[in-house]
């Protein structure tokens, strides 16, 4: 159940950052109320994929997991530079997280 919690708390760091760059780019008190609800959301599913998953690896995880979709979602959605040093970073933190559960 602990990466049930994790993916879920993944998935609402990544809304609630995409809610920030669309507040940063339209000012939308909806947007901003996404920020706060995705975030919430993810420090409590995170708390609760606490009990089950090691802290090192639900954390690095959920912060490296984050940052590669929220960047996924910067290419996709709002059109932002695709760089070779990006793409070589998101390929080392997938190949970190693998490391951390052998």
């Amino acid at each position: 159940m602990g990466f049930v919690y994790l993916a879920g708390a993944i998935i609402s760091e990544v809304f609630g950052s995409s809610m920030m760059k669309i507040t940063a780019v339209n000012n939308s008190k909806r947007a901003i109320i996404g920020v706060a609800a995705g975030y919430v959301l993810a420090f409590y599913l995170l708390s609760l994929a606490l009990l089950t998953l090691p802290l090192s690896f639900a954390y690095a995880a959920w912060s490296g997991v984050g940052t590669m979709l929220t960047a996924i979602i910067g290419f996709a959605i709002f059109k932002e530079e695709i760089k070779a040093t990006t793409v070589i970073g998101i390929i080392i933190l997938i190949i970190g997280l693998i490391l951390m559960r052998v």
